[in-house]
């Protein structure tokens, strides 16, 4: 079986790139198609696969402002070429389901989001910092370009949302069902530690929406120590906010962010995210979470075993949490046992799962006259013993 892989961009390095990388562990020869493809911003191990970016990453600039040339991603989506290939698997938070493969093929779409930049585009511009100019430019794009994401959306076969918010957001948009698979978290990057620090973690891209700075003023007001991991356009603004007793850490990866999640007291998570994998990670090291009541972090914080939830958006609805938390009252071990639930391991075999299903649904449905009834469930790849395991 034909097995093609798509993604939105390939340009930053993200949550949803870590989903593409399990994607491949499962599928190892499927090529990878997407819009704009920039080398140097992903790992290394991404130099191997069969990346096959389309015409819109030929145009100067537009792998690396990618921003600046949304409007033509649906139009470069539609110009990949897809034929022959059996099972579709689409990763995709702005136009990746947009694509157009043979009539017989059947198309799995993961949806991290209904694209913000069409469905939420005032939010989104304001977000991003747009200028008065660049919203007028966008502006008379939207209508055509929603009309033809809803028409795209119909012609995927099976959607898969990543929590509760997005599912929703799946069916009010296009009106389509799909089932939940929460994003993995890297279990084996992260353990408890003996003994933990006093100190409160925030670790994000340090961006306005993100609203690192409530937990920059609740820890001011009530002198805790926190650490702000991460860079971002908002430092600069964060760093004057921030009292004595709050240091920046920068941008950290590997050994160093797994320690600074393994000694913290908690991590902060004072964002509405979609999902939400620092969280998990937090779990992962054995860390109780303190996050925003809404969205994504619905599906993973349970409140007195794994972390709290704080109401509002503000610094006094989180100072309000952290007067009364008490980091000890927590049991690492039921911590880590929680993020188990949620590692590479059980998303690949639910990936799995859940792709086979509807690929003999999609097999069952289609005339024998179509040229591929021959095909069976069994031609989708098992689940290695040690990746299930």
């Amino acid at each position: 079986m034909k097995v093609a892989l798509v993604h939105d961009a390939l340009n930053q390095y993200g949550g949803a790139e870590k989903v593409l990388e399990e994607f491949h562990a499962l599928f190892p020869d499927a090529p990878v198609f997407c819009p704009v493809y920039l080398p140097e911003a992903m790992p290394r191990a991404f130099d191997a696969w069969d990346i096959r970016p389309s015409w819109l990453a030929r145009l100067p600039g537009a792998n690396r402002y990618h921003r600046a040339v949304f409007p033509l991603y649906p139009f470069a989506m539609h110009s990949l070429d897809l034929t022959g290939y059996d099972l579709i698997l689409s990763s995709s938070f702005n136009f990746a389901h947009n694509v157009v493969g043979d009539a017989e093929a059947c198309h799995v779409c993961y949806c991290h989001s209904p694209g913000r930049f069409l469905w939420d585009f005032h939010n989104y511009a304001r977000r991003e910092g747009f200028s008065p100019l660049k919203r007028a430019a966008v502006l008379p794009f939207l209508p055509h370009l929603r009309g033809q994401d809803i028409a795209s959306a119909q012609l995927v076969d099976h959607w898969i949302s990543t929590s509760r918010t997005v599912q929703r957001r799946v069916l009010r948009t296009y009106r389509r069902r799909s089932t939940i698979i929460p994003p993995p978290v890297d279990l084996a990057a992260f353990h408890p530690a003996r003994t933990h620090g006093r100190y409160l973690l925030v670790l994000m891209r340090l961006v306005p929406w993100k609203r690192a700075d409530i937990v920059i003023e609740a820890c001011n007001a009530l002198g805790l120590p926190l650490v702000v991991a991460g860079d971002g356009r908002d430092r600069a603004r964060l760093e004057r906010l921030a009292g004595p007793t709050v240091q920046f850490a920068g941008r950290v990866e590997g050994e160093a962010k797994a320690r600074l999640f393994a000694e913290c007291a908690a991590f902060v998570l004072p964002a509405a995210e979609d999902f939400g994998i620092t969280p998990l990670e937090a779990m992962a090291s054995g860390r109780p979470v303190i996050a925003l009541g809404q969205d994504g972090a619905l599906d993973t914080v349970v409140p007195g075993v794994t972390g709290e939830f704080f109401d509002a958006q503000t610094a006094d609805s989180l100072v309000t949490v952290l007067r009364h938390f008490d980091p000890d009252a927590y049991d690492p071990a039921a911590i880590r046992a929680h993020a188990e639930a949620f590692g590479s391991s059980v998303f690949r075999q639910r990936i799995h799962d859940v792709v086979t299903a509807a690929y003999r649904r999609h097999l069952g449905g289609r005339p024998a006259a179509a040229g591929r009834a021959t095909h069976a469930a069994r031609d989708i790849p098992q689940v290695p013993a040690d990746m299930a395991a």
